[in-house]
């Protein structure tokens, strides 16, 4: 069951937060986040119409990733586009593991939050056309993360 237990929830910005088998966190300064991902896409001259946030553990996120993509693997995020062709507005959901961001961050030598936000500007970048399938454009995908980053 996935629900709504943010406080903090941005009634006015398109970006929705929600947990599902997460009862031990949930995301500090929502409406902050939420406005920083719509400054994103603005950035990259679009606008958020409805983005939906949904903080995972890595079993559920892994049946995701089995179902839908066929990897029977551990992932950090998976993006869902529903944007219609050649629309300025995204329309898509993020399904982020609680679990990987957790694991990652030490890995990475960076606090959660950074993991967290890099994860978040991860996905909008997916929405907004940017893949990571060449080395080349894993190189821009992570130049544009960290420019995504800097605008927080």
């Amino acid at each position: 069951m996935i629900e709504l237990n943010d406080p903090n929830q941005a009634d006015d910005l398109p970006v929705g937060f929600f947990y599902d088998g997460i009862a031990d966190w949930t995301l500090p300064q929502a409406e902050q986040v939420a406005a920083w991902l719509v400054a994103t896409a603005q950035h990259h001259h679009r606008a958020i119409d409805e983005l939906t946030v949904v903080f995972v553990d890595d079993a559920r996120l892994r049946e995701m990733n089995r179902q839908f993509l066929g990897h029977d693997y551990e992932t950090d995020i998976l993006t869902f586009d529903y944007s219609e062709p050649g629309a300025r507005g995204l329309f898509g959901e993020l399904y982020i593991s609680i679990d990987r961001i957790r694991d990652n961050a030490p890995h990475y030598g960076v606090p959660f939050d950074d993991e967290l936000h890099r994860v978040l500007a991860h996905g909008l970048l997916h929405l907004l056309g940017f893949d990571d399938q060449t080395d080349e454009q894993t190189a821009r995908m992570r130049q544009a993360e960290d420019h995504a980053l800097s605008l927080r």
